[in-house]
Parts: structure tokens; C-alpha cells; sequence
């Protein structure tokens, strides 16, 4: 049985994990809102101008109340500046399971950052909240997403063809990762 317990506050080597705010509708439309290499493969597109990135926190900041919500600030405590996101974007409190999603700026990519983030938000959702099953999915042409995927202990359970209607329009593959929890107890 589950015990949600919301967007805690988590702490990594290098990484400060926290409930987005208001104020960080700056930092958000800067480094990965505005950006069409950032957003090129998520479901929504750049934003436009800040307005629509204030909009958007608004919302998520509502949600917050609901302890079901998980949704982390990216938070790189070397420039103290929110570089990107975590969150659970589907779960089944039935199952046990959720399936994670997450974005990063450009200016952070190739550093490990996502993957310590991913790695802390797995092990919250294993150990505190009480999840079997975490999964993630990306597109064919996205494998640098796989290789986060991998880099947490995620291990590949097959494509998905046609699965995934683009934005633009277009039918693509979807390539499958998940991980249990007695997976992790065999990682450590």
C-alpha cells in the first residue's frame, strides 16, 4: 500500500530537489521553457514569452496541496538556479507503479545532473512512498533520454511501435525502461 507524501524536499551530492515556486518562472522560461532543443521532444511546446511560464507554475504550485502530486524543481546548487524538472506524470496507486518524466536546460546537459536527480526521486519513491514499479518512456530518436533511463538502474523492456502521436502530427516509437523495487535492493 502506498503512502503518498507529496513533493518533499530531497538533497543529493550536488542537487537541491524542491516544490517548484512562483518566482521560478524566470529561471524556468530561461533555461528550458523557452528552449525548442529542450522541448523538442515533450509533449508541450516553447513557451512563448514568461507569461505563459508563470501560467503554467501557477497551476502546478496549486496542485501541491494534494499529497498525490510529485513534481521537483531541478535545483543545481552550484548556480542556485532551477535547470529543470522531475515528475511522475501517470500512476496507478492500484499497481503499485507510476511512470516518471523529467527535463533539464540545455546549459546542464552532459554533467549527471539528470541522472542523480532521477536516481534520488526513484529511490524517495521506492523507499518512503512505497511504489513497486517506476517506469519512463522516451522516443526512438530521443536515446540520450534511454541513457538517463539506464544510468538509474532502469532496464530496457521494448519498443512500442506507432505508439506516440507527436505534436507535429507524426506516429513514432516509443522505447520502454522500468525498474522495481527489488531491483534496487540487488543495485546496492
Amino acid at each position: 500500500m502506498l503512502s503518498h507524501k507529496g513533493t518533499v524536499r530531497i538533497e543529493t551530492e550536488r542537487l537541491t530537489l524542491r516544490a517548484f515556486e512562483p518566482f521560478d518562472a524566470q529561471d524556468m522560461f530561461c533555461n528550458w521553457a523557452s528552449d525548442p532543443d529542450v522541448t523538442q521532444y515533450l509533449t508541450w511546446l516553447p513557451h512563448r514569452d514568461i507569461s505563459e511560464t508563470e501560467t503554467v507554475l501557477s497551476a502546478w504550485c496549486a496542485l501541491y496541496d494534494d499529497p498525490r502530486i510529485y513534481h521537483w524543481a531541478i535545483v543545481f546548487r552550484e548556480t542556485a538556479c532551477v535547470s529543470g524538472s522531475v515528475s511522475l506524470i501517470d500512476r496507478s496507486d492500484r499497481h503499485e507503479s507510476c511512470e516518471i518524466g523529467y527535463c533539464l536546460s540545455k546549459a546542464f546537459w552532459g554533467r549527471g545532473i539528470m541522472p542523480e536527480a532521477v536516481r534520488a526521486v526513484i529511490l524517495f519513491l521506492f523507499h518512503d512512498v512505497g511504489f513497486h514499479r517506476i517506469m519512463a518512456r522516451h522516443r526512438v530518436d530521443n536515446p540520450a533520454s534511454g541513457r538517463v533511463m539506464q544510468k538509474c538502474g532502469m532496464v530496457y523492456e521494448g519498443t512500442t511501435h506507432g505508439s506516440y502521436l507527436t505534436r507535429e502530427g507524426n506516429f513514432t516509437d516509443l522505447c520502454i525502461y522500468a525498474i522495481t523495487q527489488d531491483m534496487v535492493s540487488l543495485q546496492q
